[in-house]
């Protein structure tokens, strides 16, 4: 079973060492839609065995396989053949998200098509890298430094967008001579078999790519296993906490993007109707589901009521329909849990601020997870719905004084992901953006550039992914010193 217009050849099995393989656990996942509740496919559920299996094949790739020795010229041709399978079937992957998300149809071609290019400027970055540099030093004749894999990465990836983040970990990871095993979320595995399947097609060595779709408690096992040289994983903090905790007992790197709860600050010279048309519109995106979500506003005290009032009027305009539906603007949430977990933070929003539009499940939709888009007004930002993530549609207006009380405000906060500065003034904006202790900051909007660092500062994570510098994380430096400069170099 498998979402209409989707191609996939062994949704039953799981990809090792260069095979499809029967899981050893038997069992298999099966996959909701978020516009119906209804099962839209099933693919292999990997246990703990499985896991082991998987990290044993990278290990053997890496170790004595071709794939770490390769020249990049040769690794990167094999590289670009994979990217061209996967742009040949964004449509497909377009569709995955929408199935397993309820991601909405008309943004999704679009969106897959953006991550395939991302995947083509990590090709030209990898291009560009100096794997071996020469250095000046006082200690010997020749020095060089060399840029070497990491190793076995262990990829996992959460449901928001999984073809994205899982393509970039595992783009990151090939170019520079790394191998894989790719965990994706249990809710949005298809992505991670598309990709499986292009680097089949592509003539991957064995082993240098595999898939481990799985639950908690398998993965959780493959992040323990030693033959694990780096974890790169994005998702919530309290199981970025547990990853951390675990890579540091035995000293393994790793990449943390996590939670946000990033502030978009209002200043005086911004006009209201402006204001509300952006913040409305950036909270209902991807249904809230981002991480990197202006979900609170800072606002002058003096401008609050009427930011609040305008943001309503637009809130109560936005179409909340099925995600294939091309005049849909708000979709549903990805899954129950999710639902449960937004009604949850509503309801306690109620007992702490003033709820101004929204809150409860639309009486038009009654299937599927769906959700009006929220707001509070008159939040304190010490409120549980202004400090932890709600992901999801629900946006807190927060009384401020002036510009130093905002940042004071924006910055009183577990998370530093992502941030906004609302403003007519560009040396305004720079201003308060450096004030601001947060990851990335965006003039007038929730401004993403993944052709750029991205990553957050305090609980926010560990690590950039995006750029140049996204290759870093998955590189060891070396320092070679000896007497004669070696003639391959």
């Amino acid at each position: 079973m498998l979402p209409r217009g989707v191609a996939i050849a062994h949704p039953d099995k799981l990809f090792i060492g260069g095979s499809w393989v029967q899981a050893h656990s038997g069992r298999e996942i099966a996959l909701a839609s978020p516009d119906s509740g209804e099962i839209v496919a099933r693919v292999a559920e990997a246990d703990e065995a499985d896991m082991d299996r998987a990290v044993a094949a990278a290990r053997a790739a890496f170790d004595h396989g071709p794939w770490p020795r390769m020249a990049k010229g040769e690794r990167l041709a094999l590289y670009r053949a994979m990217v061209e399978h996967l742009k040949a079937r964004t449509d497909e992957l377009a569709r995955c998200w929408n199935a397993q998300v309820g991601g909405l149809m008309s943004f999704a071609p679009m969106m897959h098509m953006g991550g395939v290019m991302t995947l083509e400027q990590i090709g030209t970055f990898a291009e560009a890298f100096a794997f071996e540099e020469v250095r000046a030093s006082h200690a010997a004749p020749a020095a060089i430094l060399a840029h070497e894999p990491v190793g076995v990465v262990a990829a996992i990836a959460p449901w928001n967008a999984p073809f994205g983040i899982m393509a970039n970990k595992l783009a990151y990871a090939l170019v520079t001579g790394c191998t894989v095993v790719m965990k994706p979320s249990p809710e949005t595995p298809l992505e991670a078999y598309i990709i499986a399947e292009a680097a089949e097609a592509a003539g991957l060595p064995p082993g240098v790519v595999n898939l481990v779709p799985a639950q908690r408690e398998a993965s959780d096992h493959l992040v323990c296993n030693e033959g694990v040289d780096k974890v790169s994983f994005t998702g919530s903090t309290v199981a970025g906490k547990r990853i951390a905790s675990v890579c540091g007992s035995r000293i393994a790197r790793c990449t943390l993007e996590l939670g946000g709860k990033s502030a978009a600050i209002l200043r005086d010279d911004f006009p209201i109707d402006a204001a509300a048309k952006l913040l409305s519109g950036t909270i209902i995106q991807m249904s809230g589901q981002i991480c990197a979500m202006l979900s609170r506003v800072i606002v002058p005290r003096k401008r609050h009521d009427e930011l609040a009032a305008a943001i309503a009027a637009e809130m109560k305009q936005v179409v909340i329909g099925h995600s294939t539906d091309p005049a849909t603007q708000l979709g549903p949430l990805a899954m129950q849990r999710q639902l449960e977990r937004v009604e949850m933070y509503i309801a306690e929003g109620r007992k702490t601020a003033d709820l101004v539009c929204g809150g409860n499940r639309p009486a038009h939709m009654n299937q599927g997870f769906f959700i009006e888009p929220t707001l509070f007004a008159n939040v304190d930002n010490a409120s549980r719905i202004a400090q932890e993530e709600i992901f999801g549609p629900v946006l807190s207006l927060i009384p401020c004084e002036d510009d130093d009380d905002a940042v004071r405000i924006a910055n009183d906060s577990h998370f530093g992901l992502n941030g906004s500065v609302l403003t007519t003034d560009a040396e305004a904006a720079y201003r308060l953006a450096r004030q601001m202790r947060t990851g990335a900051v965006g003039q007038n909007g929730m401004r993403l550039d993944f052709g750029l660092p991205f990553g957050g500062f305090k609980q926010s994570g560990i690590g950039r992914e995006g750029g140049p510098e996204g290759l870093l994380p998955y590189v060891e430096t070396k320092t070679i010193l000896i007497d004669a400069m070696p003639a391959t170099l």
